[in-house]
């Protein structure tokens, strides 16, 4: 497997980056092959571990924990913070000072280790200044609990404020972003990826699949409920015009995947990682037999031509349904607009 650099930290990181949000009862709930499936992956050579706290509520983190204990070192370990860990209380959630510095202490208590190699915030706080978050990571990273921080599903603006503010007020800057990115979501091809790379970030995306769109799970013919609870309903609502458009691309990926001599998921992952602004696509298996169908796509080039052909199915920048862009969420709610 070729290792990329991670931005312009000096890391090298595979193009593939084993997602461990399925690990737990929000997909296995076999532990043991949970692990088994993170030690497959990386005698394959995928040397990038993302998980978040929120992840079967902890569990995720135990078991990716579990499966490292020998092999810490040989790992680059990314995990995330700011979803609820308790519903019923508003401060164990968010970007502030308060919560970072006690959420931190438990994912590195759930993962065994006394570091964590890329600590991200999961989601852009609307109520939280930028300053608050950026200022409680840049002391952990000074005490060598974190080495360091990203994003996660920032806008273009956001991820530029954010990189702003570390040079005025001397704090450490968010070395990665983590967008949604598939053939079927691509709306960051048009501001994301191209602010990232201005301001040489390294870029993991999630969801090459479209979760799971591109798996050949959900075709016209052969639709399937979401694999794991944890996959928003209204997503896969096959009576909106927006997913019946999907689909429709789903049936002529197939057909290009066909001609080509690759599975349709070889085709997804390969899309996502040829492009130049891309670090790793995060693939996130539920079984071992998952796993084995991504491993392929990290040897897979693209040609031009089959770029062109993909283009003519999902334009550049056309996200086929808006709902999965994952960021924007805030300011696009009817309050915040004009109703």
């Amino acid at each position: 497997m070729q290792y990329r650099p991670l931005g312009r930290t000096g890391v090298q990181v595979s193009p593939l980056c084993l997602g461990a949000m399925m690990f737990g009862p929000w997909g296995n709930e076999d532990e043991a092959d949970s692990i088994r499936i993170i030690h497959r992956a990386l005698e394959a050579g995928i040397n990038f571990v993302d998980t978040a706290d929120v992840y079967s509520a902890g569990v995720s983190e135990e078991i990716v924990g579990k499966a490292l204990k020998d092999r810490r070192d040989d790992v680059f370990l990314a995990t995330k913070f700011f979803m609820p860990m308790d519903q019923n209380d508003p401060n164990q959630r968010g970007g502030s000072r308060r919560w970072i510095i006690r959420e931190v202490e438990n994912s590195l208590r759930r993962l065994g280790t006394d570091h964590i190699d890329l600590y991200q915030v999961h989601r852009p706080s609307p109520d939280t200044d930028v300053a608050e978050t950026l200022g409680a990571l840049s002391d952990l990273v000074h005490q060598g609990k974190i080495r360091y921080i990203g994003s996660s599903s920032y806008s273009g603006s956001q991820i530029v404020e954010a990189q702003w503010v570390s040079r005025e007020r001397h704090l450490e800057r968010f070395v990665t972003e983590q967008p949604p990115y598939s053939i079927l979501v691509r709306g960051i091809e048009e501001d994301v990826l191209p602010t990232v790379r201005r301001h040489g970030m390294g870029t993991l995306t999630y969801s090459p699949l479209s979760g799971g769109w591109l798996s050949g799970r959900y075709r016209k013919n052969a639709f399937e409920g979401p694999a794991s609870a944890a996959r928003p309903q209204a997503r896969f609502d096959m009576s909106t015009p927006a997913n019946q458009r999907k689909l429709d691309a789903v049936e002529q990926l197939a057909v290009l995947a066909g001609k080509a001599g690759l599975t349709l998921i070889e085709l997804a992952v390969a899309f996502v990682i040829n492009h130049p602004g891309v670090t790793s696509a995060i693939i996130g298996p539920r079984t071992m037999e998952q796993l084995e169908a991504f491993l392929p796509a990290a040897d897979v080039t693209l040609s031009s031509d089959m770029l062109d052909a993909i283009d003519e199915i999902v334009a550049p920048g056309v996200t086929v349904n808006p709902v999965d862009n994952s960021y924007g969420d805030f300011e696009l709610r009817a309050d915040q607009r004009r109703r």
